[in-house]
């Protein structure tokens, strides 16, 4: 389950209502069976992903985080992305600091009409999103 922490620098303080509207349902159902591994905290920003598979000229996915670890990320995103391939997700860090990391798209599915749930791996531990 992800934990509430306090907002953090650059943390969106408003997502458009239907990205809020799938994250409220994600997270009520979250509260019936967690699936996930290792602790997380809530963690709202804007955010890119450039696939290594993506052709050069390709605008980068858009991605509203949900929460974070040292080894990963959740999000929504109106895209259906590839599961397994690699790439970098760009993102605005816990002091507002541009952060660019390479990840693996570890799940990204249905999770209402339009709108899909997924995640990433960081390929390196991430220490300025691990637990304290």
């Amino acid at each position: 389950m992800a934990t509430t922490v306090e907002p953090l620098s650059g943390e969106c303080e408003t997502f458009p209502a239907d990205v809020a509207l799938v994250m409220s349902a994600l997270e009520a159902g979250e509260t019936l069976s967690n699936r996930r591994n290792g602790r997380r905290q809530r963690y709202r920003v804007l955010a890119t992903l450039r696939l290594f598979s993506d052709t050069a000229t390709a605008p980068p996915w858009l991605l509203y985080t949900r929460d974070v670890n040292g080894r990963g990320l959740g999000f929504v995103t109106a895209h259906r992305l590839p599961l397994g391939y690699g790439g970098v997700i760009e993102l605005p860090g816990p002091l507002g600091e541009p952060l660019t990391i390479h990840c693996t798209l570890l799940r990204c599915r249905e999770a209402a009409p339009g709108w899909f749930e997924g995640s990433v791996y960081f390929n390196r531990e991430q220490p300025k999103f691990a637990a304290e």
